[in-house]
């Protein structure tokens, strides 16, 4: 009987590893352009309050991208690598529940896919270590001498990564009865929605609460090294 052919979607920031990529790679960036602390934590506010304020998430999203505007991408991806090589030698910096899941995933054959709201310079390197098929994010736009604009064509969160993960299920040929999906956000439930059968990692009130109507299985969301299981 031949395998049946499946897809894995997860979520990144706080499902496969423990931290919010994003902020902890915009700190890195603007230290090493300078900043003492003041510009990171202005940003920082600045990008929760969107969410305080009740604007759509894309919107703190896309504010983000803005803090790149004029860098070289080829600087900034450069950056992401060694951002992740001390990331992930910290003591609790992946959520070792999910990790193992995905590893059984990719034991089993199955195309793993990263989903997420962060982008290349972040991800890039977390695929390559964790042995993804595939990455969906969020992509910052460049110009012709390549440098970003400030400007992202796609933010990756909510119903951008629920069509996203639809498309990836139709070019990979699989169904999305078969497919997995994890993630750990109410902005995550269209994607978790997509599959058959969706996964919460950690103890998100929305998510939990769907869990335990529809019997949905739920990851602790503890921190620890990779071969800690």
């Amino acid at each position: 009987m031949s395998q049946v052919r499946r897809a894995a979607f997860f979520d990144v920031d706080e499902t496969l590893i423990t931290a919010k990529s994003m902020f902890l790679f915009l700190r890195l960036w603007l230290a090493a352009n300078g900043d003492d602390g003041t510009l990171y934590r202005r940003q920082a506010d600045a990008l929760r309050a969107t969410v305080t304020q009740g604007l759509p998430r894309e919107v703190g999203n896309r504010a983000y991208y803005r803090n790149f505007a004029g860098a070289p991408a080829a600087d900034v991806l450069a950056a992401g690598r060694a951002w992740y090589a001390d990331y992930r030698r910290l003591p609790e910096a992946f959520v070792t529940s999910c990790v193992a899941a995905l590893e059984r995933h990719r034991a089993a054959g199955d195309t793993v896919v990263l989903v997420s709201g962060s982008f290349e310079a972040c991800l890039a390197p977390i695929a390559e270590d964790l042995g993804a098929d595939l990455v969906l994010c969020s992509d910052p736009q460049t110009a012709p001498d390549g440098t970003y604009t400030g400007d992202v064509g796609t933010p990756m969160i909510g119903a951008a990564k629920t069509e996203a993960v639809t498309k990836a299920i139709a070019d990979l040929g699989v169904a999305a009865s078969d497919c997995f999906a994890y993630g750990d956000h109410s902005s995550d439930l269209g994607m978790l929605g997509a599959v058959g059968h969706p996964v919460v990692v950690g103890d998100d009130a929305v998510l939990g609460d769907i869990a335990d109507k529809k019997g949905w299985p739920v990851l602790p969301a503890a921190g620890g090294r990779r071969d800690d299981r």
